[in-house]
């Protein structure tokens, strides 16, 4: 099941909820030539999952769910062009579990 909120797609697979940024943001902000994650591992909706800087814009990504982080997409941070990819297993940002499940069927559907 696929959402959106907060120009990123959530998609749940097996209790994983993948956090990857759509594509209308990829063409917002440019290309993609620095990411910093936040070192925090426990998001409260709207908290900030990291820093990046495009060739149009600098930025704080929010996430638009609470959860724990269980995974980064750290090869982002030395290849950030990753983020612009259209492929999903290169484009996504982090990987969350300990989502409140109402919380995500009250996004919008992808």
């Amino acid at each position: 099941m696929k959402k959106r909120a907060n120009f990123l797609f959530i998609e749940k697979n097996n209790g994983i909820y993948t956090l990857s940024m759509t594509p209308e943001l990829q063409d917002d902000i440019g290309t993609v030539g620095f990411v910093e994650y936040t070192d925090v591992d426990e998001l409260k909706t709207d908290d900030a999952i990291l820093n990046l800087e495009a060739s149009k814009t600098v930025l704080e990504l929010a996430s638009p769910l609470a959860g724990k982080v269980v995974e980064r997409n750290e090869a982002a941070t030395s290849e950030p062009t990753l983020l612009n990819s259209a492929k999903a297993e290169e484009n996504w940002v982090v990987r969350l579990t300990n989502v409140d499940e109402e919380a995500f069927n009250k996004l919008e559907e992808a």
